[in-house]
């Protein structure tokens, strides 16, 4: 079907196509350049043994946050973790940050202070040095771009394509939580937009609104790998739902992949809200998104070391690319993984 002057709809693609198609035809021409786009964050040689890897996130008013309800302290931190999250999915000590941020005249030097509190906390408890950005004006609201700056050995460096069939698909920590987190805030925002003096009412769910406002970088993830002597054959920030992040790595990889619903964490909170609000959990847990855990494999033969370590969850298992994707319910029934909505049955 021939398109209506030649254009072509962002959403055709969604964003995984549109970065594919704009970064076709990029190839690296430096001998430094080890790693560019298609990862968690690019890498750069720093001498013999060691990279730098670098990421960059943008986040924008109205889109990624709302300042309704999102307090600044809080964007400050999550930002820092959206970025850091990047590097630690490169198995990677994050080292530096950068923060450039739009400014519109609505927001006030105090307001900015709190963000940079937020900014400042994160990565005071992170470890990680905040080196700089730039500020600028904007006239469509608040805008933030993150730049991150990690080092890692080139043999400990972890990238999405190289998890091998029969590999262990593991997480750590809960996922949907931080979905069902943003959907009680937007619950309350709309019941509460005509009210003088709104009191919303978040009695019983704190977790989730901490897992969207403040997620934290699991850096102790990381650290207790290397003190294990572990490291991933692959590994993703766990930013875009657990099928979108899950494909990502099957597609890099070139392999299938099998979990299970039932080894799927999801908080007690996130199920109990899901059913207030009549939604499923399991889709949150799939496809919410921004929970920032990571999804990593490795090699079957250390499975009792991932199980000692305490901090993980195995969910499933690599199968062969032919295989597709796959999750496996309670009675057996196999569900094609789908980056958005619920799976479908075949």
């Amino acid at each position: 079907m021939e398109k209506k002057n030649g254009r072509t709809e962002i959403a055709e693609l969604g964003e995984f196509g549109l970065i594919d198609r704009l970064m076709a035809d990029v190839e690296p021409k430096n001998e430094t350049t080890l790693l560019g786009c298609g990862d968690d964050a690019a890498a750069v040689a720093a001498g013999e043994r060691e990279a730098v890897v670098c990421t960059t996130d943008l986040l924008t008013e109205g889109v990624d946050f709302d300042l309704t309800y999102f307090p600044l302290r809080h964007l400050g931190y999550k930002a820092v973790t959206v970025g850091v999250s990047d590097i630690l999915a490169m198995n990677a000590r994050p080292e530096q940050l950068l923060l450039s941020i739009g400014v519109s005249a609505k927001i006030s030097v105090e307001a900015l202070d709190d963000l940079y509190e937020g900014v400042k906390f994160a990565c005071r408890e992170l470890g990680v040095d905040f080196v700089g950005g730039d500020t600028r004006a904007s006239l469509t609201g608040l805008t933030l771009h993150v730049t991150v700056l990690g080092r890692v050995e080139r043999d400990r460096m972890v990238r999405r394509d190289g998890a091998r069939i029969n590999d262990l698909i593991c997480i750590t920590g809960n996922l949907g939580a931080a979905y069902m987190g943003l959907r009680l805030l937007e619950r309350e925002k709309r019941v509460l937009s005509d009210v003088k003096n709104p009191e919303p009412q978040f009695g019983g769910y704190e977790y989730l609104l901490e897992r969207y406002l403040k997620p934290r970088a699991r850096k102790d993830i990381v650290d207790a790998l290397r003190e294990e002597g572990i490291v991933p054959t692959s590994m993703i920030d766990l930013s875009d739902g657990l099928a979108s992040d899950l494909m990502q790595i099957c597609k890099a990889s070139k392999c299938g992949a099998r979990i299970y619903l039932e080894r799927i964490p999801i908080a007690k909170q996130t199920t109990a809200f899901a059913e207030e609000i009549h939604a499923d959990p399991v889709v949150a847990a799939l496809n919410g998104g921004e929970d920032h855990e990571l999804l990593f494999t490795v090699p079957l033969s250390m499975q009792e070391k991932i199980m000692q370590l305490g901090m993980v969850d195995v969910i499933g298992h690599i199968t062969a690319e032919n295989t597709g994707a796959y999750l496996v319910t309670p009675d057996g029934s196999d569900i094609r993984l789908k980056a958005q909505g619920f799976p479908e049955k075949e």
